[in-house]
C-alpha cells in the first residue's frame, strides 16, 4: 500500500477512478491510502454472506434508530473503555452487531 498526499485543487478522492480499475483511493482515520483490488470475488453471494449483509443493515439501522440518551450511554462506555476501536461509531455499531448475534 502507498501513501498519497493530494494537492489542490483535489482536497479529497475516494474510490475507483472508472469501473473497469484495479486501484482504490480510501481515508483511513486521517491517512489516505491506495490499495490494489486483487482477486475479487465474482460469484453470486452465498446464504451466509446474505445473512451477514442483513445482519449488518440491521445493526446500522438499530445505530440510526438510538435516542440520545443511548448515544449518551454509548459515548461514557467507550470513553471509560478504550479499547479496539478507534471511532464511537465503530464501536456502537458492533455493541448492536453483539445484540442481534448469529
Amino acid at each position: 500500500m502507498s501513501r498519497i498526499k493530494l494537492e489542490a485543487p483535489f482536497r479529497q478522492f475516494r474510490g475507483k477512478i472508472c469501473k473497469h480499475s484495479d486501484i482504490i483511493f480510501k481515508e483511513m482515520y486521517g491517512t489516505q491510502f491506495t490499495s490494489q483490488i486483487c482477486n475479487p470475488y465474482t460469484g453470486e453471494p452465498s446464504a451466509a454472506q446474505v445473512a451477514q449483509k442483513e445482519r449488518f443493515r440491521q445493526a446500522k439501522a438499530n445505530v440510526q434508530a438510538l435516542s440520545t440518551e443511548d448515544v449518551a450511554a454509548y459515548k461514557a462506555a467507550y470513553k471509560n473503555n478504550p479499547g479496539k476501536y478507534k471511532t464511537l461509531q465503530g464501536y456502537m455499531l458492533a455493541k448492536e452487531m453483539a445484540k442481534i448475534g448469529n
